[in-house]
């Protein structure tokens, strides 16, 4: 007759007595403490050292000035304003996109053998996208969103665009900027002509005094104001309103919203599915045994019951994001940039790649103000999850 064999954690029992058990216990918890209390020294370690050389350089100036060569003088602020439009717009697109995908793919799974199959290659590529190196969205975003593939022009001559003027600009020889608009931006630049018409700075119409040469300009500055040269030929600008468009977006705020959503989508459908499972079924049943559809279950019941953990997978999501900088690097590849964003395709730059240019340079100075911008960069990214932090625990109360 065989006698059943111990199972393995009886046999560790037995041969570790009771006090050694209690003694393996207290050291394995000390060990965590310790670890841990390691780990937050490092830490405190760090933050008070950047605390030390940013502080002096954290002021109005460094928050609204461009940089610049002179490390005393440096700003950050195009670099805060493109991080903040980015962020915003990404966050305005990956959010709902990625708490839909996790809708449908948690409530609404299909019941075909085959579309069972796609729902989990679908499942299975999102799972695989979660672990892929943000450099490679970078390039991915470089090709999709910047260039379009090639398929559609580029963005000095694009394939379609709205919401924007274009103009040919002269400098007189009074240093008064003139400009002739122009319909189309294709057209060849504007020549000067005799009997040629302008706009001024203020937006009226004035007519040029062409000479023939240079030596045939006005002395007198009231002459000279409008006087140009014939034959000279035009530079050709744009004036954007706050609503264009083009296509392709070019190095634009909407290609680095785009591309940092496709960073951070995996992180918001897994963390949003994770969340959506924590509901419990029998909530799910209820509103289903009161002759409610399902959309109306998952309006009223699973959504509001998952919004905690969805708000959590939503801060880590953007928490990565406001930090990138490989993406960025590679979409935008320009940093000193002196003027801030006025519409989604303005030209940009973002907080950690101006912070990388500076930590990279060897004057002491520049260390100084790259770290001011992480103060600054730790600072919104506080306030980003403090804000995500209040609308979970609004939501959490106002679900239970």
């Amino acid at each position: 007759m065989k006698t059943s064999q111990p199972h393995p954690l009886e046999r560790l029992a037995g041969k570790v007595q009771p006090r050694n058990r209690q003694f393996w216990d207290h050291a394995f918890r000390w060990m965590c403490v310790a670890v841990a209390s390691i780990s937050i020294l490092f830490l405190i370690v760090l933050l008070v050292s950047i605390l030390y050389q940013g502080v002096s350089s954290l002021n109005w100036n460094f928050l609204v000035h461009y940089p610049e060569p002179n490390p005393t003088n440096a700003g950050i602020g195009p670099a805060l304003w493109g991080t903040i439009w980015v962020c915003i717009v990404c966050g305005v697109f990956a959010l709902p996109i990625g708490v839909a995908t996790a809708v449908f793919l948690e409530e609404f799974q299909p019941r075909s053998k085959w579309l069972r199959r796609c729902h989990s290659f679908i499942q299975l590529n999102i799972t695989n996208l979660a672990g892929v190196p943000s450099v490679v969205y970078g390039i991915l975003g470089l090709t999709l969103f910047v260039s379009m593939a090639g398929q559609f022009g580029t963005a000095k001559e694009p394939y379609m665009s709205f919401g924007v003027k274009y103009y040919d600009q002269f400098l007189s020889a009074g240093e008064r900027a003139l400009l002739v608009p122009i319909e189309d931006p294709s057209m060849p630049a504007t020549v000067v002509v005799p009997g040629m018409k302008a706009l001024n700075n203020d937006g009226d119409w004035v007519e040029v005094n062409v000479v023939k040469s240079r030596r045939d300009l006005p002395r007198d500055e009231a002459g000279r104001e409008y006087a140009l040269v014939e034959g000279r030929s035009s530079g050709r600008i744009q004036k954007p309103s706050w609503y264009f468009f083009r296509l392709p977006f070019g190095r634009s705020v909407l290609a680095g919203a785009f591309t940092l959503m496709l960073v951070i989508l995996p992180i918001v459908i897994i963390s949003s599915q994770e969340a959506i499972r924590g509901v419990p079924r029998s909530l799910r049943e209820a509103g289903l045994g009161l002759a409610a559809t399902k959309w109306q279950v998952v309006r009223n019941v699973t959504l509001p019951a998952a919004i905690p953990g969805i708000m959590t997978g939503s801060i880590l999501a953007m928490s990565r994001a406001i930090g990138e900088a490989a993406p960025i690097l590679i979409l935008a590849g320009a940093i000193f940039i002196t003027s801030s964003p006025s519409s989604l395709m303005d030209d940009f730059t973002v907080m950690p790649l101006q912070i990388f240019d500076w930590a990279s340079r060897p004057q002491h100075g520049f260390h100084q103000v790259a770290a001011a911008g992480i103060i600054l960069l730790l600072g919104i990214l506080f306030i980003f999850n403090s804000v995500a932090v209040l609308i979970r625990q609004f939501a959490h109360t106002k679900s239970s």
